[in-house]
């Protein structure tokens, strides 16, 4: 197995330094794309979910919760079949346990919104190439380009803000300076930043109008570095504790349920868990244009 391995990474090497060789390529006249693109989020953690016990799983997806989301960034092609991009995106993120059936979840009542900003640099890998050449393959005549498509895998690494909120009495409340699980209150439970570093990582296709607009659609997962996206992660805390120091609105919110079982949310018992991290996912159809390369090897932004 470490042999084969060996000579499977000396291929793809010496596969991509041929590419790299290469000095006659038309893509290298377009090796820059600024990209836009609309979409939608979901949430993968504590909150809501499936009628089962909380994952950053698929399988624990609801649907419902799907929110809106935008981004832009700029492609920048190192050879034909690797890409880097710079991306932002805004979107909203939500999670609710009404949603879900299963008793331990759906009794905490809590519910979370956030909208999230994600800035990311992401490395693609091509496995189905944009084709060059004439549509019909004709010599000596001009014309448009061949149809294009490009299937890709990315992965890389990035930074989101995020800030989730709830409702009391129909305003929206900031949950991390609440401290809902006694965070401040005791040196033990420290304040959690609302910054997190992130991987995003999926698959996405590209298909060529002309020869500089592309239409695509991207699937991809964020895995992230914190259990707070939705202010959900370790055990309750003494709820008078927290009405003391924080009020009313603080200690509803961090304990919402309606009081049948009132073991059930006593303090130092399961609130979330914290040894799975919070991920969401994106899907956005983006509108992709092509910037002629200078000599310098700068993007033209006039044609």
């Amino acid at each position: 197995m470490k042999r084969k391995g060996i000579i499977l990474f000396l291929f793809v090497l010496i596969t991509n330094l041929t590419l790299l060789g290469q000095t006659s390529s038309r893509w290298k006249r377009m090796r820059y794309e600024i990209f836009y693109g609309i979409g939608a989020t979901n949430f993968l953690g504590e909150l809501g979910g499936a009628n089962r016990e909380g994952t950053d799983f698929v399988r624990d997806l609801e649907i419902s919760m799907t929110r809106e989301l935008g981004s832009i960034g700029i492609r920048y092609r190192l050879t034909e079949t690797f890409s880097t991009k710079a991306m932002l995106s805004v979107g909203l993120l939500k999670g609710d346990d009404k949603l879900t059936q299963e008793i331990y979840r759906h009794y905490r009542n809590l519910a979370f919104r956030s909208t999230i900003i994600e800035f990311s640099d992401q490395f693609e890998y091509s496995i189905i190439r944009e084709k060059q050449g004439h549509r019909y393959n004709l010599r000596r005549v001009r014309g448009l380009k061949g149809f294009k498509t490009n299937t890709y895998f990315f992965a890389g690494i990035g930074g989101v803000y995020f800030n989730p909120k709830n409702q009391y009495n129909g305003k929206w409340y900031a949950l991390q300076p609440l401290g809902t699980e006694g965070q401040g209150l005791v040196p033990t439970r420290k304040k959690y930043s609302r910054f997190s570093l992130c991987v995003p990582y999926g698959i996405g296709f590209k298909y060529g109008l002309n020869r500089r607009w592309n239409i695509g659609i991207e699937f991809g997962v964020r895995k992230t570095f914190t259990d707070y996206m939705d202010d959900v992660s370790t055990t309750y805390y003494d709820n008078q504790m927290i009405r003391d120091a924080r009020g009313d609105v603080a200690a509803y919110l961090a304990d919402p349920s309606d009081g049948t079982h009132p073991g059930w949310t006593a303090a130092y018992n399961q609130r979330g868990d914290p040894k799975n991290k919070d991920s969401y996912m994106f899907l956005i159809i983006n509108a992709t244009y092509k910037l002629y390369t200078t000599r310098q090897g700068l993007p033209k932004f006039r044609g």
